[in-house]
């Protein structure tokens, strides 16, 4: 028997993909993605620089240290994010393992009883029961020459990077969550300590009004009026000192271990912040923001979802082997007379689905515009997070250049005030009362100083926290693939 000469077999398979690609949809381009997260002209002072990996180490303060690293590493969150990390990674290993070559063995022995009265009787062979036995090897290769594998093992890829950026991104918000909340501790026990003070000083006064009234120099209301002061202060006091336990409560929450469990804390001096943003912050905002980074993954992984969904338009092309033994003698399995090969070359041309291969290409460009749309909405929230940090900082660093003002002030009403105590010229009341004052401005900039590390943690966090992207990030103007285009 002829066979048909190796051109027809070419020009049959090029018929195939004619036919096939009639109603192929056309290819997406990347989608232009914006490059530079709207900043400009925003007016703010200038950092050096953008914040390391660990940020928070710049602080100077051992207790965070220990605390972030717990954080990182006992943190349910965190775990939970790794989690999808992880099974990203393991949807790699199934698109990977659903490509190129594959290579199988199977072997099989079955005795089996002929029926005496079936086609071909056991006494026309002369023999009942007999055995069968198979050993054999297969190997099939798929050409995937229009992506169809490599595409959705490329989406796998690029959904790994998503969900590793999301990680880093939960990473940061936990650091930037211990964080806020240690400082926040910090001043409430810095605020606790001159409580103390404001309290025995309105005692002092409380003291001295009751001496004056039972002397009848003073009204009763003097009295009165130096007790409902002291009251006022006991209860700020039992209101920080609360704020700083409900935050202690709260750091062991973001640990994961129980209060009981947390390291010994001891209150130390704020450290000072310095606001601005790096000059560059616009244009390296898209790398240095994990959820950006997270999002523009998304939009490559849905994109080549859409390529892979054009691919099953056309067919698939594979070629099969198997080589093996087979025989019901089993005396004779390994004789080279037993030897069975095969080849097959097969065409899979996909010519009438029902409209599934239609539908199918129309959700991968309903997911891959949805990506598109959740990256701009990500950016646009970003800039929005880093202006909103950025000016709420420096407004706090001014409203902090005033209170000191006001402190420097108070300070020298108080040096003068005891001065003339000390003298004789007055007595210890107005002293007293100019040392609630100045307590209570001190108590203000303890305040603001709170805020501003709060504010300075918070504009850490919109700047990404140290996190760096992939430099492999694709442009958001062109890609090239390398993949021939049908």
């Amino acid at each position: 028997m002829n066979r048909p000469p190796l051109r027809h077999a070419v020009l049959i398979g090029a018929i195939a993909v004619a036919l096939a690609a009639c109603h192929v949809p056309a290819k997406i381009e990347h989608p232009v993605l914006r490059d530079e997260a709207p900043l400009a002209g925003l007016q703010t002072a200038t950092r050096p620089g953008w914040p390391a990996a660990a940020w928070w180490r710049a602080y100077g303060d051992p207790q965070l240290d220990t605390l972030v690293e717990m954080a990182l590493r006992d943190a349910p969150d965190l775990a939970q994010a790794k989690t999808r990390v992880d099974a990203a990674q393991q949807n790699i290993r199934v698109a990977a393992a659903q490509a190129g070559l594959r290579i199988g063995a199977s072997g099989q022995f079955d005795r089996q009883r002929l029926s005496e009265h079936g086609l071909i009787p056991s006494r026309f062979l002369g023999f009942t029961w007999y055995n069968q036995a198979d050993l054999g090897v297969q190997v099939s290769y798929d050409f995937d020459w229009w992506g169809k594998k490599r595409f959705a093992l490329e989406s796998a890829i690029d959904s790994a990077r998503a969900a590793e950026a999301e990680r880093s991104a939960a990473s940061l918000s936990i650091q930037a969550m211990v964080a806020d909340t240690y400082f926040g501790w910090l001043t409430d026990e810095a605020r606790v300590t001159l409580a103390d003070q404001l309290i025995a000083a309105r005692e002092r006064t409380a003291r001295i009004a009751d001496l004056r009234v039972r002397q009848g120099v003073d009204v009763p209301d003097t009295a009165q009026q130096a007790r409902a002061e002291l009251a006022a202060a006991r209860q700020q006091r039992v209101a920080l000192q609360g704020s700083a336990d409900i935050r202690r409560a709260t750091l062991a929450t973001l640990v994961g271990i129980s209060p009981a469990a947390l390291p010994a804390l001891s209150p130390r001096a704020l450290p000072e912040v310095m606001p601005g943003l790096p000059t560059d912050v616009g244009s390296n905002l898209m790398a240095r923001r994990p959820d950006i980074a997270a999002s523009r993954w998304q939009v490559e992984a849905a994109l080549r979802n859409t390529d892979a969904a054009r691919a099953q338009f056309f067919p698939d092309v594979s070629l099969k082997a198997m080589a093996g033994l087979s025989s019901i003698d089993m005396d004779k399995l390994f004789s080279r007379s037993s030897r069975v090969l095969s080849l097959a070359p097969a065409i899979d041309l996909p010519i009438f689905e029902g409209g599934a291969l239609e539908a199918a290409h129309g959700v991968s460009r309903a997911q891959l515009d949805a990506a598109v749309a959740q990256y701009g909405a990500t950016v646009a929230a970003a800039a929005r997070d880093v202006a909103t940090q950025a000016l709420g900082a420096e407004q706090v660093a001014a409203r902090r250049i005033q209170q000191a003002e006001q402190v420097d002030a108070a300070t020298a009403l108080l040096a003068s005030a005891r001065a003339r105590a000390a003298r004789g010229v007055r007595d210890d009341r107005e002293s007293l009362a100019t040392e609630a004052f100045a307590l209570q401005q001190r108590d203000m900039a303890t305040d603001l100083h709170g805020q501003a590390l709060s504010a300075d943690v918070a504009l850490m966090k919109s700047l990404g926290g140290g996190y760096r992207a992939d430099a492999a990030m694709p442009s958001s103007s062109s890609r090239t693939d390398g993949t021939p285009t049908p």
